[in-house]
């Protein structure tokens, strides 16, 4: 029997870059010159941001592999019954099922050290990339930019709390998805060698109702992915 119920979790923690990361704006056009690929900004600060829904798609991307234990993932109306609760789903007329709201809400990053790193050196690098035709062994160079290894971002995401007898497991599979986050990569040219992220600092706050179940417990499985993202550098 469903136990419904209704009030709200924030989740922080903090995304520390490993590598060089980038997730590009518009490069429509660019002067000769100029750099091919820019990161996307914050157009109030100018600083380098990260998206929320580039956060969400890579997450639900990666446990919905994981889930349905085949690196060829399906349609999202067709993701497990997990997933959609999680991170929606426009619903599957074919199957005659409605539209279901996400229980999980990512809010855009922003850099919680950019002082720092403009102390340092800047927030971005330019790196020079170059592919080479194997045909016409012609060099094809193209300027990349990436926000800088040590760049920290301030992650919120909020949880809504709508049946206490699926707390736990929600708990337990966006803990997977953290861990299989930092064991991965995030934005672009990741088989390059970018966007190598950790997770740390979890933190839990029941902001509206009350949580039914231990929220202690709740934020060991969410901490259980701060180690992954240093062992992926290690591999």
């Amino acid at each position: 029997m469903m136990m419904n119920m209704y009030g709200k979790i924030i989740i922080k923690c903090k995304l520390t870059a490993l590598t060089g990361l980038h997730i590009g704006s518009s490069s429509a056009f660019s002067a000769i010159g100029a750099v091919d690929s820019v990161v996307i900004r914050d157009s109030l600060t100018g600083e380098p941001m990260l998206p929320g829904s580039s956060l969400k798609g890579k997450m639900r991307t990666l446990l919905a592999k994981k889930i349905s234990n085949n690196y060829i993932i399906q349609e999202c109306a067709n993701d497990p019954e997990v997933i959609k609760r999680l991170f929606g789903t426009a619903g599957n007329s074919k199957k005659n099922e409605a539209p279901k709201a996400a229980r999980l809400q990512f809010t855009d990053a922003f850099l919680g050290n950019s002082e720092q790193l403009k102390r340092i050196g800047g927030m971005t690098e330019v790196k020079f990339e170059n592919s080479i035709n194997r045909i016409t062994s012609i060099s094809m160079p193209r300027q990349i930019e990436r926000v800088v290894r040590g760049a920290e971002f301030d992650i919120v995401l909020v949880y809504n709390m709508e049946n206490a007898e699926e707390i736990n497991e929600d708990f337990k599979y966006i803990s997977e998805a953290f861990k299989l986050l930092s064991m991965d990569y995030l934005g672009g040219h990741g088989s390059r060698g970018y966007g190598r992220v950790a997770f740390s600092n979890f933190e839990m706050d029941v902001q509206e109702g009350e949580c039914p179940v231990d929220t202690d417990v709740l934020l060991i499985a969410l901490k259980g992915a701060e180690k992954y993202g240093i062992l992926s550098l290690q591999t």
